[in-house]
Parts: structure tokens; sequence; C-alpha cells
């Protein structure tokens, strides 16, 4: 095992400057609420809202500080990366599970012609974990078809797997074990993702450029978007992904992560280092381990390799989520994975810094309870705090808001925006002055499309809040919510159906807006923004599934989509045309092709 590689002064400075200007954010705004709280005489719950404001706005300030951490453009290369000769021996690893046949073997079809334009040797690995039989007979046939377009026969393989457990780790480290030994690199891809064969070119050029490169995350573009959702997230994650992703990457320097998809790893590295353990106990804290990325790449550093993200490598995509609800069933998996990292908090020989990323991952889903813990403590002090000697008549009637506590609330609201906000107004301004922003329809379209995505966060941010607490509570119950199959290109939703999924989230909005109204009236205004989004959750999940004109957020890959995209859409478009069943007979010796 190697030795654990150190950050350098660089990357330890920047961290300590993000994590001191965190700190006395957060500080600030607890001051603020604890001179109110003076003035108005302290009980426990002022203490206990104290706490909480100093935990979430830190967490705030720190999400900030990656944004400002990555303002500033990264360095030229001085040289463009090339394979050297021999080219070593790479696979492209395609894990699938209940997916849509059609669809997912039509994007190999267009990264298998990428790949071999852009003169990479590379083979392609189709590992299938599906356990229904009529959809694996579906990926049989649609293998067929893929080999007889790409004439992949002997350099792209389908094999499903008998067990499928650990699900898609296990499904990884199974290949591993049985053929990784022919490969010295691999990339690792979703289903739903694409990429360009000139972008695994670089990919590889840079781990045969760094011998100590363990894996190298790409930071995938969100492409095909249609609904309001979607195309919101389609854009945020072109226009303010960069920022957080280079921020990210000058903040954790060697120690960088694995988002589980879209990466290159060095399978020697990987076969050595990354073999997960199962967790004693029951799901949801025991079992397969969900959220394995995270530990890969905190096992991969512990073994001295280094772990890096670039987001300045292109040709990189995914698909994204199309509505509120696909969202929050991902969102509920990689809830209860992020909590099971509470078990690996001490595992010994991680780095601190590894230690300080799962935090960040555990905090990221009870941060949720924390802001709801934080509101209803602010109710309850709210009516028993002290009344005014000057009007002892309220003592019979509701509890009166204080003025000082109205200041307090003003000051927090304003200070809580601003750390949501200004990141992304300065990634605008940033983008502006760049000329980054004309490929998102130049300056004031852009800033259109930012301030809409903001407002749309914003009010959708209760029924997520919503969401992530019961998925919080749930797992604490130990309710297990297993892996859930993604659902794929799905449509828009019915008022029906946003109903039936928010109808809870309208029911807890009223009953708190109700009792706030009758115990603490002065508190209403200030829960409305919390309260009305919750109401509307149902009509909220089926307004954002509907389609949206590109007229708002736009993205560069729409006006210039790159030519993997292009590709795999016409070959879609070809094979989502009624054809003639293969026969039994060439699927049969097709699925003899295995690894």
């Amino acid at each position: 095992m190697r030795a654990p590689l150190s950050p350098d002064r660089r990357t330890v400075l920047i961290r300590t400057i993000a994590l001191v200007m965190s700190f006395l954010t957060a500080l600030v705004a607890t001051v603020l609420l604890a001179e109110a709280a003076i003035q108005d005489g302290i009980d426990v719950w002022d203490f206990v809202r104290t706490g909480l404001i100093l935990i979430t706005t830190a967490w705030l300030a720190w999400g900030a500080s990656l944004a400002f951490t990555g303002l500033a453009p990264s360095r030229r290369r001085d040289t463009v990366d090339e394979i050297r000769a021999p080219q070593p021996s790479s696979v492209v690893l395609v894990p699938i599970c209940n997916e849509d046949p059609v669809s997912t073997f039509a994007r190999i079809a267009a990264m298998d012609a990428s790949i071999r334009e852009a003169g990479v040797i590379a083979d392609i690995a189709i590992l299938s974990d599906t356990r229904d039989e009529a959809a694996a007979l579906r990926e049989r046939h649609a293998y067929v078809r893929l080999l007889e377009r790409t004439g992949g026969t002997g350099r792209i393989f389908y094999r499903r797997r008998e067990d499928n457990r650990g699900r898609k780790a296990g499904n990884i480290e199974d290949f591993i074990r049985r053929s990784g030994g022919a490969y010295e690199f691999a990339v690792i891809l979703d289903a739903d993702s694409l990429m360009e064969g000139a972008t695994i070119r670089t990919m590889i050029a840079r781990m045969q450029a760094d011998p100590q490169l363990g894996l190298l995350q790409t930071l995938p573009r969100i492409i095909g978007a249609r609904s309001l959702f979607g195309r919101a997230m389609q854009f945020a994650a072109a226009f303010h992904g960069p920022v957080f992703t280079r921020g990210l990457a000058r903040m954790q320097g060697h120690t960088g992560p694995f988002w589980g998809h879209n990466a290159i790893v060095r399978l020697r590295a990987f076969a050595e280092s990354c073999a997960l353990p199962e967790l004693s106990g029951k799901p949801p804290f025991g079992g397969h381990i969900l959220s394995h990325d995270y530990v890969e790449a905190a096992l991969l550093a512990r073994a001295g390799w280094s772990v890096k993200v670039d987001g300045t490598i292109g040709g990189s995509f995914e698909e994204g989520p199309e509505n509120l609800l696909s969202y929050a069933r991902r969102d509920r998996r990689w809830c209860q994975g992020n909590l099971q990292h509470i078990r690996l908090l001490a595992a010994p020989g991680l780095s601190g810094w590894s230690r300080f990323v799962f935090l960040q991952g555990i905090f990221a889903y009870l941060v949720s309870l924390l802001w709801a813990g934080f509101m209803i403590a602010s109710i309850i002090a709210t009516i028993t705090a002290p009344l005014p000697d000057y009007f002892p008549e309220a003592h019979n009637l509701f509890p009166v808001f204080p003025s000082d506590r109205s200041k307090e609330i003003t000051a927090l609201v304003v200070g809580i925006a601003g750390l949501l906000v200004l990141p992304k107004v300065a990634i605008w301004l940033g983008a502006s002055l760049s000329g980054r922003a004309r490929g998102f329809g130049g300056m004031l379209r852009a800033g259109a499309s930012v301030l809409a995505e903001v407002a749309l966060t914003s009010v959708i941010a209760p029924v997520m809040l919503m969401y992530q607490s019961r998925a919080v509570l749930q797992v604490l119950s130990g309710r297990d919510g297993g892996w859930p199959a993604n659902q794929r290109g799905e449509g828009r939703l019915s008022l029906l159906e946003g109903a039936q999924a928010g109808l809870w989230i309208s029911a807890v909005g009223a009953v708190a807006l109700l009792l706030v109204a009758r115990v603490a009236p002065d508190l209403t205004l200030w829960l409305l923004p919390v309260c009305v989004p919750m109401l509307a959750a149902p009509v909220l999940i089926m307004l954002t599934s509907r389609r949206l004109a590109r007229s708002l957020f736009t993205t560069p890959d729409e006006g210039a989509p790159a030519p993997v995209v292009q590709r795999y859409e016409a070959i879609l478009a070809e094979w989502s045309q009624p054809v003639a069943q293969t026969t039994g007979n060439s699927v049969s010796g097709a699925a003899d092709v295995a690894l």
C-alpha cells in the first residue's frame, strides 16, 4: 500500500480560509440571534435556536465558499494530452438494470463510433443486473442489433449476472474479479451516460501522464431536458456547475470526489483498494453500501492514490430527472446511502478530509430536519417570550410578536438569502465578463435564467425539505428504501398524480399555518414563504413536469449539440421504428458472449 498523499500548501490554505469564513459567517448569524434573545429574555428554546442557526448557516456558508473559491478561472494547460504508444488496454463499463434497452444500446452504438473515430482502442462491456426475464430478452435483442450495426463482435460484450448482490458496485466488482486483469484503465458510465471518444482519449492520456492518479472524475453535463424542472436543473448544472466543481477541485486536492459514473479508474488501484465490505446488521444502516462512490474515493486516497475531478474536460454527458417526484425517488436512495456513512466516519486509515466529506454528505440530509427544527423552536420561543409591560391586556389575547424579533428574523432572512443568491449572481457576473454567458443566450437572457432558476428553487425548496425530512426520519426509524430502478424519460405528471404524491405535504402546511395563526399570529407572515408552496405541492409537482420552451434556461449544448449526442439521437430515432423481431437463434448466440 502506498503512503497516503498529503495535501499541498495551496489546498490546505484554501480549505482553511473556507472553513474559517464559514464559521465566522455562522457566528455572526448566531450573535444576531442571541442579541435579540437577550433583549427579550432567554429561555431554553433560545439556546436551541442559536445552536441550530449556527449549524445551518455554517452549512449554507460552506456551499457559498465552494462557489467563491471556483470563481477564478483555471490556468490554461500548455500541452495537449496525447496517449503514449503502445495504447494501454482500456474498457468502457456500462452497468445496467431494468433500463430501456433501445435508448441504452443506442448510446453505446454512438459512443463506439466516436471512440473509433478518436483512434482509441477500447472494449465496451455491458454489465446487466436485470432480473426480469422479459426485460432481459429485450436486452439480448438490442445487443444483437448493436453488434450488427457496429461490427462489434470481439470488442463489445454483454453479460447478465446470475446473482446481483452488491447492486451497481457489486456488478463492477464482479467484472473486475473476472476480467479486470485484461485491462489497465476502465471508464465507468451509467446507463444514461454519453461520452465523446476524444474525451476518453484525453482521460486515458491523463492517467498515463500521472502514475499516482487512481481516478479522474469528469463533470457530466445534463442533456435532453424538456420539462420546467428538468430544464432548470440542466441550466444550473451547465451554468453554475463548472464553477462549483472548480471550487471543489481546489478544496479537495488529491482527495477528490467520485460520483459513480463518467469517470476513469486505474483498474489495479481500484482492485487493490476498493473492495467494499457488507456492513453488519440489517438495512438501512447495514447491508450493502448504497453510496459506494464516495467510499471508493476515500479508499483510493487511503491507499495513496490521487483522486481528482476536472470540470474542464468536455464531452461528458448524462440525463437528469424530468420531474420533482423522480428526483425525490433518487434522493431517497442517496439519503439512505449518505446516512450509512455515519458508520464509516471512524473507519481506520482514512484521511481527515475523507471523513469530512462523509460528514458533509450526512449533513446534506440532516440539515433539512435542522431547518424544520429551527422553525419549530422559533415558534415555541415566540409563544413563550415575555410580553411587553406596556401592553398588559395582551396576556388575555394571543402573544404579541416583539419588534426586536421582527428585526432579528428580517436580518436572518436577508443573510440566508444572500448566502444562496450571491454566489449565483457572482457566477453570472463572471460569465458575463468572460463571455461564457454567450452560450446561454447572452448576458441578459442568462441573467433572466439565473433569476428564474433561483425563484423556482426557492418555491420548491419547502416541498423538497418535506421529502428529505421524511426520508431522514424513515432511515432513522429503520425503514429500508432499497434501490429502486431509475425512471428515465418519464413524462409529465397529472394533477391527480401530483395530489397522490404531495397531498400529505399540503396537509402538513395547512396544519402548520393554522396553528401559527392561532397561537402566534404575527409569525404568520414569516411562514407564508414556507407554507404556501407546501399548500400548493400537488400543483407545483404537476406544473414543473410540464414542457418548457427553449426561450428560458438556454444552454450551449442545445445550440450546438456534441457529435456523440447527435449520433445518439439519430440512432435512437432509427431504432425506435418498428422492426422485424430478431430470430431466437441469433439472440441465444449473442447471449453466450459473456465476460
